[in-house]
């Protein structure tokens, strides 16, 4: 299948504008909201393929050109256009791999180190510096929902949200055990540890999806936050822990300023974490989901970072890899992703 048809994208784009004419379109804010956002992606597709054929077409005239009269700065300046509007393809390209049913929506990536104590605790944090440094690159808001530091260093767990459009479409991609091997900072001896940490990353859920779920399900504690590095400690016990009984899926926030919305928050965590339960199970209802763990650990990682004989980044799944593990813990994992997205077109 063609991954982008104009010809469809402008029929279903007229179909979507047809709507915006009916006489209760604005009734239902919900609808009309979803409606909107999916004539504005639409719209923002075919001004990319338009403006890139006009492009296209323009080096096309120039590069004709240039065969029958040879200009060297005109042809310098084909050569750059050139690698730009391939740059601007593959961009557009990308676009349209993310067309999954929650690929559009927010993102809320919670990250638990292996076995291993401090080691696994320190690359746990690694990647969460990754992430936050991709997030900023990508002009993605990134909020930190729950954090809990390591006796040394690193952290135990963090559950934090990447805000912007198709995160968790490029996201996804992460979801997965990652392992780390390089000589620890952490052993007097110098020797070469492995390491392993596990992502979990689920669409944050919408308000036009609807998550039933028994009260009666539910345990609620609440406690006084500690946020890393001691910022914004509540004096009072606002921070909320949600148990899942039947699951016992576990879920936490401590980052707004009241109980409540601390609640409302955690709530939209429990909500994305049973619907992904409910969709792997194929399961019609809340009440027969059972919620199983992967061992983070050896044989179900996704990528390897190796910084110690050598310096190599691998995806296992893609076998995409790259040799600068800095600029990769800086942020730089745009690659890996397009790779994953491109290797699981349907």
């Amino acid at each position: 299948m063609n991954p982008f048809d104009i010809s469809r994208l402008e029929k279903e784009l007229q179909e979507l504008e047809k709507q915006t004419l009916e006489e209760n379109f604005w009734n239902d804010t919900t609808n009309s909201t979803k409606i909107l956002s999916e004539i504005k992606d639409r719209k923002n597709k075919w001004t990319q393929y338009n403006n890139i054929k006009r492009e296209l077409t323009n080096l096309q005239e120039l590069t004709d050109l240039v065969k029958m009269e040879f200009d060297e700065e005109l042809a310098k300046e084909i050569i750059k256009n050139t690698k730009k509007a391939n740059k601007e393809i593959e961009k557009l390209e990308v676009t349209t791999l993310l067309s999954g049913k929650y690929d559009r929506n927010n993102a809320i990536v919670t990250i638990h180190p292996g076995a291993g104590g401090t080691e696994s605790q320190d690359w746990a944090e690694m990647l969460y510096r990754m992430y936050i440094r991709w997030a900023t690159k990508n002009n993605y808001e990134v909020k930190e929902l729950d954090y809990l530091e390591g006796e040394e260093a690193g952290l135990k767990s963090v559950t934090f949200e990447i805000i912007g459009e198709n995160a968790y479409g490029y996201m996804k991609s992460e979801k997965g055990v990652h392992r780390l091997v390089r000589i620890s900072p952490f052993d007097s001896g110098g020797r070469r540890h492995t390491s392993f940490a596990s992502v979990e990353v689920l669409p944050e859920i919408t308000d036009d999806i609807e998550i039933n779920i028994n009260p009666d399900d539910l345990r609620i504690d609440t406690y006084r936050a500690s946020g890393a590095g001691g910022q914004h400690i509540n004096k009072t016990s606002s921070a909320v822990r949600i148990t899942h009984i039947p699951t016992n899926i576990v879920v936490a926030c401590q980052s707004e300023r009241s109980q409540i919305q601390n609640r409302e928050t955690a709530m939209k965590m429990l909500k994305s974490k049973l619907l992904d339960l409910k969709e792997k199970e194929q399961k019609e209802k809340i009440e027969d989901l059972k919620g199983e763990q992967m061992d983070i650990a050896w044989g179900s990682q996704i990528r390897s970072y190796v910084f110690c004989p050598y310096t190599m980044v691998k995806d296992h799944r893609t076998n995409y890899e790259v040799g600068n593990v800095e600029s990769v813990m800086n942020g730089e994992i745009d690659d890996f992703m397009e790779a994953y997205l491109k290797a699981n077109i349907k």
